[in-house]
């Protein structure tokens, strides 16, 4: 999805009580929150939170055109990348997970790697957190579980 030069917040509420906000740095989602409301700085025309939305309505799609800028270190990258890659309606363990991202899932430092990075989510539901069974999550669990339901999880 190209959004060239797009920069700003954008927020939009949905009929279960809670608000979506985007940021945008370059064209690029760089974080994803959800606020009780919507920020009085936010505009709400946005196609990805129409595609959110959709998502939260029990039409699931992949985000993976969205362009990103992780601000992230380079290890959790590689968890948040490998992440990315789970395509929708497929849950994956942490241990799956972390052999995914190329690490070992019998090193005790490579799952609190892991775990860290999905805490630390800074672009829930694209970065799809909510396919990881058991968490931990960034997304919050009643976005986690409708994004779950969505996708037969």
């Amino acid at each position: 999805m190209a959004t060239s030069g797009t920069s700003g917040v954008f927020a939009r509420e949905y009929d279960f009580g809670r608000a979506v906000e985007i940021g945008f740095a370059g064209g690029r989602a760089i974080a994803v929150s959800f606020p009780e409301r919507v920020p009085d700085d936010a505009t709400g025309d946005h196609e990805l939170l129409d595609r959110i939305g959709d998502a939260l309505d029990g039409d699931p799609e992949p985000f993976d055109d969205v362009e990103i800028g992780l601000t992230v270190p380079t290890d959790q990258r590689r968890v948040l990348e490998a992440l990315r890659e789970l395509p929708v309606g497929e849950s994956s363990s942490l241990s799956r997970l972390t052999r995914l991202a190329g690490l070992d899932d019998n090193d005790a430092e490579d799952l609190e790697l892991v775990t860290r990075a999905l805490r630390e989510n800074p672009l829930p539901v694209i970065l799809p957190d909510h396919r990881v069974e058991g968490g931990p999550y960034a997304t919050p669990a009643d976005v986690r579980e409708r994004l779950r339901d969505a996708e037969g999880l």
